[in-house]
């Protein structure tokens, strides 16, 4: 049975009038945590989409570069997108819910956060209610800052990306530590990691571009140090 297909299935038992951010409260574990895990960025996303007031053509490609979707199963995506659209619950309800559900893995919630930049940058334009958008929903999500500001250094055009930022270290941390650190991201981006975690197979290739700016970040601070 494909994800689309668990997700209508989903979407079925919700109760006539209830609100998609219930769906939540039933997909805690695997292999239902994928499940939730693509909800979430498909209701995050129609949130989004609210905030900047329009849905670009760039942000529907973008989505769809984070999940593939095959033509007989866009309608179940366009289903629950305009059921997060149109619901009377507001974001901070889903992202209340979904922090709740992935507990203290910081790690997911991270990674539904580079969804989320991916589709916020699709056209090119950061808008400035976006920002205010996802800063929010890191909050609520409790991400620490240093790990927030990493993320939006790698999507963000413009952004000075800080390669101790993008580690969640400080300059004068020492360099084994920094090393540990290093090491750590890479293992946590590993696709074997990520699907564990309960991430959509379509949703794995994010991790790409974050593995290219933990890499590059690694070789700037180890080259400052060599030198």
């Amino acid at each position: 049975m494909s994800i689309w297909s668990r997700i209508s299935e989903a979407l079925a038992a919700l109760r006539k009038g209830e609100s998609l951010a219930s769906v939540f409260e039933r997909l805690r574990t695997p292999p239902e945590r994928s499940v939730a895990f693509t909800i979430a960025v498909i209701a995050l996303s129609a949130k989004m989409a609210k905030a900047d007031g329009q849905v670009t053509r760039s942000e529907v490609a973008a989505f769809r570069e984070v999940f593939h979707i095959a033509p007989e199963d866009e309608p179940g995506a366009a289903r629950v997108f305009n059921l997060a659209r149109t619901d009377v619950a507001g974001y901070r309800d889903y992202a209340s819910r979904i922090a709740d559900m992935f507990g203290e893995d910081k790690t997911v919630l991270c990674d539904l956060m580079e969804g989320l930049f991916h589709i916020a940058i699709a056209d090119g334009n950061y808008h400035p209610k976006e920002d205010a958008f996802l800063s929010d929903v890191a909050r609520i999500f409790d991400l620490p800052d240093h790990r927030f500001r990493a993320i939006r250094s790698r999507y963000v055009p413009g952004e000075d990306p800080d390669p101790y930022s993008i580690l969640g270290v400080d300059p004068d941390t020492p360099m084994d530590e920094i090393r540990r650190a290093w090491r750590g991201l890479v293992r946590d981006s590993h696709p074997d990691r990520m699907v564990a975690r309960g991430l959509p197979e379509e949703a794995v290739k994010m991790s790409e571009k974050r593995l290219v700016a933990i890499n590059r970040a690694w070789e700037e601070i180890s080259g400052k140090h060599a030198a």
